[in-house]
């Protein structure tokens, strides 16, 4: 028997797990009647752990308590409060997998380690790599990592024959993708992708929020911004009234005792037609179709050459959008896979393919993203030192390898920088900076010391560089995590005790091994929020501070109790300094 590896589709609004079996996929029910699990993560007032649904229905009486369109954050260096405590983006979608995983061994009835994740085609190398942390800490190997719309294509490709170029048009709750594929036999080829990873449903809800907030300032002088609660119930209201636009010409928004001013209830109620609807978002979706004619122009296309347009994404169910797609394309989108669930679909053939399932579909992917360093060299007509050297194209098929020579600039050099470079621009520093390293101990020679420089993409495209003396075979290597993101062995522990000490398993099997677990995760806690406060202490704090972090270090190795007698002694100053 084959070993089980899932598919999941982790989205901004929504995620799914889905898997192979009998030679069929079949997306797994999270509950009664439901395929779609809510990317909503809180916690209860009693301290128990929420996700999906019930998270969702909490989000509106206590937002503070719940994160939602986490996917937004992933690839960022902050911390996310919920409840009392404040979490990594990676933490609170390790909290989604967990309860994914949890779904897909109580449906299979069998352990599930390991994984096939999406992303979107433009997430970038930070992101990717935020995402493989996720999983590790849900306790999940990721074995890929694929593109949404790559996923997509796979799921329409199944049952279909003949040759033909395919247009994924990917329309999420926060991200949007376009991809050109090309489908011929079992093959399934990227040819080029192109998007906007903060472009998506939860834009348009924020059409309609703001739309309400003017229409409250306007009829009862009051701001509801300044109201957490207020803002999550918008927030509810806007996307339902987002879902039933897509089947009629007019909602209604209506929020009884929605806040309270000057002493009387404010309530809401409030007509919003398709029409306003869709004027209010077509700026968006004319974001999306120039961003449709970048992806045929990196693929060497024009709009004759595609066959068919593939709708993915639950964004997709607006009707503005497969009518400006025909509109500007001149053919009719095809719809018949569920856009919500073609993703966790695709991820689920991927992961057959890897697990040794019999299936037909090849994939073959693009890196999204031109990859280069920078070296001295002619700009304009002047000497520049910054001058952008692509390695890796934008739409390369990967996985793949590319290298360049380099040469010292003067005798006797014996060290160089590299700096990793995303982007397009003919000067480095106008492109974004994703990694730098030095290669030190050259030997002593004239300028002109070759030094080969490797830029390689994995399957899961994962950037990793490797400069090398050309003489002595000195060498220097990096995978490109994005270090202000990356997690230490450590730190991705700590994070695996805290999310499961709040899926309760620490708590089942209390003991000593247990208790000491649990003071050092609040320990770790406790540090990063004394180092976070530094930036903004006095000279006299921020060392009074430093005193009590290094105190707390020490001690984590020592007793109970003289880790707690640290730990007291820097919330103490934590509570003085935030007084």
């Amino acid at each position: 028997m084959n070993e089980i590896i899932v598919g999941i589709d982790l989205g901004t609004t929504n995620s799914e797990v889905a898997v192979i079996r009998d030679g069929r996929v079949e997306v797994i029910p999270v509950s009664e009647g439901a395929r779609i699990l809510p990317s909503v993560v809180g916690i209860a007032d009693d301290g128990e752990l929420l996700i999906g649904e019930s998270a969702k229905n909490q989000y509106v009486l206590r937002p503070e308590r719940t994160v939602r369109s986490i996917k937004r954050r992933m690839g960022e260096y902050t911390r996310v409060p919920m409840g009392d405590k404040d979490y990594s983006p990676q933490e609170i979608s390790a909290m989604i997998l967990r309860r994914l995983k949890k779904i897909a061994e109580d449906h299979l009835g069998q352990p599930v380690h390991k994984a096939v994740i999406t992303v979107p085609a433009y997430f970038s190398d930070a992101q990717r790599q935020a995402t493989r942390e996720a999983g590790e800490i849900a306790g999940l190997e990721v074995v890929r990592i694929i593109n949404e719309p790559t996923a997509a294509a796979l799921a329409y490709e199944s049952g279909h024959e003949g040759a033909r170029t395919a247009l994924v048009y990917d329309l999420g709750g926060g991200t949007f993708d376009v991809s050109v594929v090309n489908l011929e036999g079992d093959v399934v080829e990227v040819l080029a992708s192109h998007g906007d990873n903060h472009l998506g449903g939860d834009d348009f809800d924020q059409k309609i929020i703001d739309f309400a907030l003017e229409h409250i300032k306007q009829k009862h002088g009051v701001d509801a911004r300044q109201s957490a609660t207020a803002m999550a119930r918008l927030q509810r209201a806007a996307e339902a009234a987002k879902i039933a636009l897509s089947d009629r010409p007019f909602a209604t928004i209506m929020e009884e005792y929605l806040l309270e001013h000057q002493g009387a209830p404010v309530h809401l109620s409030l007509e919003i037609s398709r029409d306003d609807y869709e004027a209010m978002i077509e700026p968006y979706i004319a974001e999306t179709l120039i961003a449709t004619h970048v992806a045929l122009s990196g693929a060497h296309l024009t709009v004759s050459d595609i066959d068919e347009i593939l709708l993915v994404g639950g964004a997709t169910r607006t009707p503005l959008v497969a009518r400006r797609l025909e509109e500007e394309l001149g053919m009719q989108p095809r719809g018949e896979l569920n856009p919500d669930l073609c993703v966790a679909m695709g991820a689920a053939i991927q992961a057959g393919v890897i697990g040794g399932t019999k299936t037909s579909a090849v994939l073959v992917d693009v890196t999204p993203y031109t990859f280069g360093t920078s070296a001295i060299g002619d700009m304009d007509g002047e000497i520049y030192p910054y001058c952008f050297v692509p390695l890796i194209r934008k739409n390369t098929p990967i996985p793949v390898s590319k290298s360049e020579v380099f040469f010292t600039s003067f005798d006797g050099q014996h060290k160089v920088d590299v700096g990793v470079y995303q982007g397009e621009d003919r000067d480095a520093l106008n492109n974004i900076e994703i990694g730098q390293f030095t290669i030190e101990g050259l030997r002593d020679a004239p300028s002109g010391n070759p030094i080969v420089t490797t830029f390689s993409i994995d399957v899961d495209g994962i950037l990793h560089v490797t400069s090398r003396e050309k003489a002595t075979g000195l060498e220097h290597s990096i995978t490109i995590n994005n270090a202000m993101t990356r997690f230490e062995n450590d730190k991705l522990d700590e994070a695996r005790a805290r999310v499961r000490s709040l899926f309760g398993e620490e708590a089942t099997a209390p003991g000593p091994a247990t208790e000491n677990r649990r003071h050092r995760v609040e320990a770790v806690a406790l540090v990063e929020k004394a180092e976070r406060l530094l930036e903004k202490a006095g000279a006299e704090d921020a060392e009074d501070l430093v005193n009590g972090i290094e105190a707390v270090k020490d001690a984590m190795d020592k007793t109970d109790e003289a880790l707690q007698q640290a730990m007291d002694t820097l919330a103490d100053l934590l509570y003085y300094l935030e007084a």
